[in-house]
């Protein structure tokens, strides 16, 4: 896994960004759609509202396996998490992560019975973060293609986990 410090970095770098792409399996094929982050803090478990009818809890209690990816091209960050799904109705929590962006998607309030959360326990990872503006970027691209035997040197990139 990572380490607190580890993870705090994780955080800071999704936290802003709060839509991840959640790739199941449907069947045989990768299929991934939009998720918004819930919590205010990351510990190594994703929190994210579903409906219990959703065809990605079918998918996800077929195979636990799923990943995530944020991006945010403006700052130039990119993180990839893999873990496995669960869902629960841990009533404590549907109430902690309740708000009125989440309450817009759940006409029937949070007592609905199809209201759900999406645990991801995260497993491993990878994030890249680019150290320059987009200039020194096209910059270092243009020097590696002129230089035929270096690679251009975007900045941070970090493996965890697995």
């Amino acid at each position: 896994m990572s380490s607190p410090e580890h993870k705090q970095k994780i955080w800071k770098m999704i936290k802003d960004i709060k839509v991840g792409m959640l790739v199941t399996l449907d069947g045989d094929m990768p299929r991934a759609r939009p998720m918004h982050l819930v919590q205010d803090d990351y510990d190594g478990t994703l929190w994210f509202y579903t409906r219990r009818s959703a065809e990605k809890v079918f998918e996800t209690a077929s195979d636990h396996d799923v990943c995530l990816s944020f991006s945010d091209q403006e700052e130039g960050v990119y993180v990839s998490l893999s873990g496995k799904a669960n869902l629960t109705d841990n009533r404590e929590l549907i109430e902690k992560y309740w708000n009125p962006f989440i309450a817009a998607w759940f006409p029937e309030g949070k007592d609905d019975p199809d209201v759900a959360l999406l645990e991801v326990k995260v497993q491993m990872g990878e994030h890249w973060k680019a150290k320059e503006s987009k200039t020194f970027q096209l910059y270092e691209i243009a020097k590696a293609n002129i230089k035929k035997d270096a690679t251009p040197d975007m900045g941070e990139n970090e493996k965890f986990g697995g």
